[in-house]
């Protein structure tokens, strides 16, 4: 794609010297040997909607596949149906077609290979490398061990290689109750790494998969479906978040093991981003709680959810480009993000007028039977969006910020004997104010100078203010939506002793304004539209909007804080 641009980081060196063959290790597969492809994949667990670190993984995976002209699948690690459902699959498969990436027929499944797993634990337990373990679950947590102290021997780790095959059958035939019996390999219970204290394989769980509905009441871990999965599809890149490092023993045990192709894992540091939290438990409880109205609140840092506040594909694959790939963790302002969308929107996004907190302005000294359409630019950064028609009559809306009756000293906008300009149209001034019995402002009275049609004087003389408008009697009614960071403060994950990571909930992370107008261009807009609000920013036409109730998300403003702090640094 052209937006991922041709770059140098320690995976793509990884990459080069495979397909050169530097430094090549041995591998079991000839065919991956003989090719000489990269073959990537995407592996989400079904178990919720994607967010913006998937974002940052689905660029990598399709993007390195693509950039050295290798294949990249798609491999939904369904191994657990407590938590995963079909609708998390189909909003994933959305998700990675809105970001402009395509898996062709490589959609595949961990479900797929449950008959495969399930001979390849066979081999382990004939090799004498697996057992069938009784111990509970707390049982076997409490025999782990720790970091500081090796772990002990299960009482079951010595039973003989016919009885373990015997225990396993019985248990994928059901013959056990759930949580009864685990199959376990064999590895070292006194290993430094806890991931190789005969970790679990499988476990006993009568529950209705979302594929296999009720073939399986054993169902194998993460840990031992990931890496044969990987291998039974020839992926010669596993790329993992770092968290898997520790994991990378294991995975390579069970494979050299069973002795099939030998995926290369590479570990990258995973995107952490702040005032948001990435973890899929903790969305999964603002979702459930009702903290948001759902995965794809315009709030949540979910793929859905910004692409229902308007942010462009293009725009997020240039955010994870820009922010490259390390092997150390930080945490990436949002304010950054905030600048990449904005950059793309600037360019691309369609003008129109709107007015969120209404003020109405009547130019006394204006016909009251004329209307003239004048003349807007659709986008000054493109001149092939030419241009467009807008009303202006005897009475308009201006902001009521930009109104005030007792100017402060830097205040350049509207005030009783000032003039300013309006956009496209005429210099007004103001010449009254007509308030209610409680002090509160009803109308401004302006008059108008027929001279200054299209914003300039004919004698030359200057305003130092430019406000934005609608006509009262053009304009069309909106609810305009205004969003703000979910999270009150840059690491939520931070709280107080004995707090919850909801403490730090933003009371103010949405408003919601019933009375907003826009100019009548704006009539037919569709789900999806994104436009810049003049002097106001950049907005989408929400997915629930209709012609009857016509609904914006505020996608950004146009005030710019990354480029404040790239100035002050």
């Amino acid at each position: 794609m052209d937006d991922i641009k041709e770059k140098s980081d320690f995976i793509r060196e990884i990459i080069r010297q495979y397909l050169n063959n530097e430094n090549e290790e041995k591998d079991n597969s000839e065919r991956s040997a003989k090719t000489k492809k990269i073959h990537t994949r995407f592996p989400p667990e079904p178990n919720g909607y994607l967010h913006i670190g998937h974002a940052k993984s689905i660029c990598l995976n399709f993007g390195l596949a693509s950039e050295f002209g290798g294949k990249c699948n798609l491999r939904f690690d369904d191994t657990n149906p407590t938590k995963e459902e079909q609708e998390y699959v189909d909003s994933i498969k959305e998700d990675i077609k809105w970001l402009g990436f395509d898996w062709d027929s490589r959609e595949f499944y961990a479900s797929d290979y449950f008959n495969r797993l399930y001979e390849f634990a066979l081999i382990l337990i004939k090799k004498g490398k697996a057992y069938v373990c009784d111990l509970s679950s707390d049982e076997i947590r409490e025999f782990r061990g720790t970091l500081k102290e090796p772990g002990r021997e299960s009482p079951y780790r010595n039973r003989s290689i016919d009885e373990n095959l015997r225990l396993f059958e019985e248990m994928r035939l059901g013959r056990y109750p759930d949580g009864s019996k685990v199959l376990r390999a064999k590895i070292d219970m006194s290993s430094p790494n806890l991931n190789m204290r005969d970790p679990i394989m499988y476990r006993i769980l009568r529950r209705s998969h979302h594929r296999t509905k009720d073939k399986w009441c054993i169902y194998p871990t993460y840990d031992w479906a990931h890496g044969q999965s990987d291998s039974i599809e020839g992926i010669t890149h596993s790329i993992c978040t770092l968290e898997f490092e520790d994991h990378r023993p294991l995975y390579d045990w069970f494979i050299e093991q069973l002795e099939i192709h030998h995926p290369r894992q590479i570990e990258f540091a995973r995107l952490n981003l702040t005032y948001t939290v990435m973890s899929k438990r903790m969305l999964l409880m603002l979702v459930e709680e009702k903290h948001v109205s759902g995965w794809d609140d315009p709030r949540m840092p979910t793929i859905s959810g910004m692409r229902r506040r308007g942010y462009p594909p293009e725009a997020i694959r240039n955010f994870c480009s820009q922010i490259g790939v390390a092997k150390a963790d930080s945490t990436v302002d949002f304010a950054f993000l905030e600048y990449i969308i904005r950059e793309n929107l600037n360019k691309n996004a369609l003008r129109a007028m709107a007015i969120l907190n209404p003020l109405k302005v009547i130019i006394d000294n204006y016909p009251e039977d004329l209307s003239e359409e004048l003349t807007a630019i659709n986008n000054p950064e493109d001149d092939s969006a030419g241009t467009r028609k807008v009303p202006f009559s005897k009475v308009i809306y201006i902001e009521k910020e930009d109104f005030m009756e007792e100017p402060p000293g830097k205040f350049y906008r509207l005030a009783p004997g000032r003039e300013v300009r309006l956009r496209y149209a005429y210099f007004i001034k103001c010449e009254s104010v007509v308030k209610d019995d409680k002090g509160n402002i009803l109308e401004v009275h302006c008059t108008y100078d027929p001279q200054t049609k299209g914003g300039d004087a004919p004698d030359g003389r200057k305003v130092k203010a430019t406000l934005h408008w609608v006509s009262e009697k053009h304009s069309i009614p909106a609810e305009v939506r205004l969003y703000n960071h979910l999270f009150a403060v840059e690491n939520p994950y931070k709280t107080e002793e004995g707090g919850d990571f909801k403490d730090n909930l933003n009371p103010d992370s949405l408003k919601v304004l019933k009375d907003c107008r826009l100019e009548p261009s704006l009539l037919n807009v569709k789900p999806g539209d994104i436009y810049q609000f003049e002097r106001i920013g950049y907005f989408c036409v929400d997915i629930g909007s209709t012609k009857e109730k016509i609904i914006f998300n505020r996608t950004v403003t146009l005030k710019d804080e990354w480029a404040k702090i790239k100035k002050s640094v």
